[in-house]
Formats: C-alpha cells, sequence, structure tokens
C-alpha cells in the first residue's frame, strides 16, 4: 500500500497548487485535520487558526488564504516522499513572494496520515522562527 499512498500525496500536491476548492476538497475526508505549529507565521499574520478541523477549513485554507499570503512565484521543491502503511512524510523548501512583498523560503516536513485513500490528518512541521523574520522582519 506504501507506492500507492505515495503517489496519492504526490497527487494531492498538485491539487493544492491549483486552488481549485472543488478538487482540494476531493482528496480529504471530512473529518480532516491539518496541524501546524502554535504561533506560525503564516496563521498569524492571516489571522487564523495553526490547527484546521475539518474539510471545509482546509479548503479555505488551500484554496483562499493561501494565494492570498503567497501571492507570487511560489515555487515547491520536494527532497523526498516517504511511505510507510498509511503514512507518507514529505521534505520540501518552499519560496514564494509574500502579499507584503517580502521574499519567503523554507523548509518543511509533512506527515501525511490516510484513510480509506484520501488524507485523513496532516501533521505540518518548519522553522518557525524564520517564518517570523520573513513574515515581520523578527522572530516571535
Amino acid at each position: 500500500m506504501s507506492p500507492r499512498n505515495r503517489e496519492l500525496v504526490r497527487h494531492a500536491w498538485k491539487t493544492f497548487a491549483t486552488h481549485d476548492a472543488d478538487q482540494i476538497a476531493a482528496v480529504f475526508t471530512e473529518d480532516a485535520e491539518w496541524l501546524a505549529p502554535p504561533g506560525n507565521a503564516t496563521a498569524v499574520a492571516l489571522g487564523g487558526p495553526h490547527h484546521l478541523v475539518g474539510r471545509a477549513a482546509i479548503v479555505q485554507f488551500l484554496a483562499v488564504d493561501f494565494p492570498r499570503f503567497f501571492v507570487s512565484d511560489v515555487t515547491v521543491t520536494f527532497h523526498g516522499f516517504h511511505a510507510d502503511g498509511d503514512r507518507v512524510v514529505v521534505e520540501e523548501t518552499m519560496t514564494a513572494t509574500l502579499a507584503n512583498g517580502n521574499h519567503y523560503e523554507n523548509d518543511y516536513c509533512f506527515v501525511f496520515e490516510l484513510r480509506d485513500g484520501l488524507i485523513h490528518r496532516v501533521r505540518e512541521y518548519m522553522d518557525t522562527a524564520r517564518g517570523h523574520r520573513q513574515v515581520f522582519g523578527e522572530a516571535p
């Protein structure tokens, strides 16, 4: 099941990049969760939660909030997709131009937990201090 799950997550990343709400919704369970570090710069700047609960909240973030914050030149460089059973770990670097004009570049690690061929939970890890410096000019 691991190679299939790895491909499901690869496909999901392509779907996220479309910012199409219907396509994004199709890769998540209804009760999906997305957990990022508390106080991360994106959540703070958008005035939103670091823990998204439910497909609708995740779709809102990926289809609407993400593109209004990371406004252009968004590039994701993947360093690895590692699958073990129903978990897929993705290592990547994302760069972008932010809404405030700042350049953004940060490394991420995502742990995707799948259920019935859909994403059920995402745990996101990044350098939060680096993110704050790039978004706000200072670390928290």
